[in-house]
């Protein structure tokens, strides 16, 4: 049975790598009575992580779904990966889900990551509450990570609680103070956090408490006239109307609640569970989707929408796609409307119907079967049956079609060559890595025509490594691997004209055609800008239709290095023909010899990815680690200190930092570490185009 969608919460644990995810998933799904024992990371033992990949590296590389109730709400909670090489995971999550659970460590702070995915929650306007996490750790700073929040992230953070002591010095971390209701909560570890001491205040705190807990007063009050007269005159509110005015504030991203606690010792994440319950929205207090009838009748306006409600005609979106021996296993939110098993849905980009077999609730790794084989609006759910869907599409009622807007994922960066061990597992290589490429939309495969050889292309060299393995274990097979390669792109360096001239003589009459473009530097929303300057009349518009696709083609074939353009505009200025028996014919060659010329006598520029890149590194590492990135073209933008930490903030080209992992655990005895995300394209040295050139 489908729960009440008003007691329904879809959130996503979002955070950098190693704040905590995993362990207060753990943390949550045992309070709220999903599972019997606590799993640990480091002993491989969690539930959402429970790809022998995921237990062996004690990282999360594939977000997991799971259910749970706490007190009336159903909470179905996805754990998303920290890492950047899988941030397609966290895109996918973000887009379907109605509130976010962002976690930071109290020592780390706010860190490059965490930057990441605090900007694909805006993109999505998603809701969302802060936890800072590892209080517990020597080197923990609420305070500071809170001014963090609203510095680095352009944030708005609201204290609803502070904690009582840090760290494990001479005031150790002990507890939590709840500002609303101004009682402290004491977690006992031998009972593993169930059981709370709820205590009075400590006197020596009472100041910090009342200078947090009106900030919070201050914050609210101006959301609501009666509540504000009310502070005005009795300098405080009820806790029940602050509640109702935070919950008003987060919804609209006025500000966002911060928590604070430490998941691996068992405080703070029940009060984390009320505060998803009580500021985070159902499915009835999102917007309606908005979509677009992909077959819009006369005088019916192409913009659709729909609202989250059952009664509404059906529309999901599949958000991800597992493969095993069962067959495809569609994850689809259920956006409008009610889905049922043994029915049928249309998928608009195909424009052909998608059979829905089989219904199941996610649970990690298990499925459980719906009794009432049907979900209702607001719900997420597994789903068997569809065959030609991709991530990002859209399944309907097929008389109130809708096209939802799909999933955009960044495009791959790094490449290399794979190869199986033996020609006869050829085509099993071929299989396995099209149904990987079906799970993860940042993963793709191709074929080099020059070479032969197998390329696979993704978002870092971790992400590659996790690909392979999973070859050698699901897929059983035995693979070569070459040194992986940067993905470059070719721009030009000055606008230029090009042309193309196609001659042939049969039987005494002479066939021509000629072509004339301009390629020029040009920065627009697509790679490559097409502009048409012919004069009205010059050709027919058939022909001007197959001009424009054969220029395109061409370049997007690649330029002069086979390196895909970008930041090209090509201007079709002149055409002409005569007597032609086969002018598409004619005209793709005239636009591959145009194109060629223009590009070459405009300049090739090779650029290279740009990486945004993050260490954190104790003091005595620094010098050593600052000169290594020296060494590798990095440009260092700025260092911070955070408690007994450096942090280095450096653009760095992709090219340099192959190995950087083994290199920067070896310059500090394994206590740095380092994030890095794509950043942007810029020109590569002279002396790296001019080895490509020889």
């Amino acid at each position: 049975m489908s729960p009440v969608i008003e007691c329904l919460r879809n959130i996503g644990i979002i955070a950098h790598i190693d704040a905590g995810k995993t362990t207060t998933t753990e943390r949550i799904l045992f309070y709220a009575g999903a599972s019997h024992r606590m799993g640990n990371v480091d002993e491989g033992t969690t539930i959402t992580d429970f790809d022998p990949e995921e237990q062996q590296r004690g990282i999360t590389i594939y977000s997991a779904a799971i259910s749970c109730h706490w007190k009336n709400f159903q909470i179905n909670l996805i754990d998303t990966p920290g890492h950047v090489d899988f941030t397609a995971e966290v895109e996918r999550s973000l887009r379907v889900l109605d509130g976010g659970v962002v976690i930071f460590s109290a020592r780390e702070g706010v860190e490059a990551q965490s930057e990441t995915v605090w900007r694909q929650a805006n993109k999505y306007n998603v809701p969302r509450i802060c936890f800072i996490n590892k209080m517990d750790r020597i080197g923990a700073d609420f305070f500071r990570t809170l001014l963090q929040i609203r510095d680095r992230l352009g944030a708005t953070p609201l204290a609803m609680q502070i904690p009582i002591g840090s760290g494990s010095g001479s005031q150790p971390f002990a507890g939590i103070i709840d500002l609303v209701d101004r009682v402290a909560l004491y977690f006992e570890s031998t009972s593993q956090g169930t059981t709370i001491d709820r205590r009075e205040i400590p006197a020596e705190m009472l100041d910090q408490v009342d200078e947090y807990r009106g900030q919070l007063l201050e914050q609210v009050a101006l959301l609501d006239d009666d509540a504000l007269a009310l502070y005005m005159e009795h300098d405080d509110i009820p806790a029940d109307d602050i509640r109702r005015l935070v919950r008003q504030g987060t919804l609209q991203g006025k500000f966002q609640p911060v928590f604070c606690g430490s998941s691996l010792d068992y405080v703070g994440v029940q009060p984390l569970l009320d505060a998803v319950c009580d500021y985070l929205p159902s499915p009835l207090e999102r917007p309606p989707v908005e979509g677009i009838n992909p077959t819009p009748r006369k005088n019916v306006p192409a913009a659709e929408s729909r609202p989250p409600s059952s009664s509404a005609p059906f529309c999901g979106l599949v958000f991800k796609i597992l493969s095993d021996s069962h067959g495809d296993l569609c994850f689809i939110r259920v956006y409008s409307g009610t889905l049922k098993s043994r029915s049928r849905a249309l998928n608009p980009r195909l424009g052909k119907k998608e059979l829905i077999s089989q219904l199941w609730h996610i649970q990690a790794d298990r499925r459980e079967k719906i009794e009432m084989d049907q979900v209702e609006a607001g719900d997420i759910v597994g789903v068997i049956g569809p065959k030609d869907v991709v991530t990002g599409d859209t399944l309907c009622d097929a008389q109130h079609p809708i096209a939802l807007e799909s999933i955009t994922f960044p495009e791959p960066v790094i490449s290399m060559a794979v190869e199986p061990e033996s020609s006869a597992d050829r085509k099993k290589l071929g299989d396995a890595l099209q149904t990987l490429s079906r799970q993860d939309p940042t993963f793709t495969a191709k074929i080099n025509e020059e070479t032969g050889q197998t390329l696979i292309w993704g978002m870092g060299e971790l992400h590659l490594d996790v690909i392979r393995h999973r070859l050698e274990r699901d897929f059983k097979l035995n693979v070569r691997v070459h040194k992986p390669r940067v993905s470059y792109r070719e721009t030009i360096r000055s606008a230029q004209e090009g042309s193309g001239e196609f001659s042939r003589t049969t039987a005494g009459a002479t066939q021509t055609a000629r072509l004339k473009v301009r390629v020029e530097p040009f920065v627009g929303e697509e790679a490559i800008t097409l502009v048409n300057r012919l004069k009205p009349g010059t050709v027919t518009e058939q022909l001007v239709k197959i001009i424009e696709q054969a220029i395109l083609d061409e370049a997007r074939g690649g330029g002069i290095l086979g390196y895909p353009l970008m930041h090209v505009k090509i201007s079709i200025l002149d055409a002409e023909y005569n007597d032609l028996d086969n002018a598409e014919a004619a005209f793709q060659t005239t636009c591959v010899h145009a194109v060629r010329e223009g590009l070459t006598n405009a300049g090739v520029v090779l650029l290279e990815p740009v990486m945004k890149l993050e260490v954190t590194t104790p003091d005595n590492f620094f010098g050593n680690i600052q000169q290594d990135l020296g060494s590798r073209r990095a440009m260092i933008l700025g260092t911070e200190q955070r408690g007994d930490l450096q942090v280095i903030t450096a653009e760095v080209p992709l090219s340099q930092m192959f190995g950087y992992s083994t290199q920067v655990r070896s310059l500090s005895q394994g206590r740095a570490s380092y994030s890095m995300e794509p950043l942007k394209y810029e020109a590569a040295p002279a002396e790296v185009l001019e080895s490509m050139l020889t």
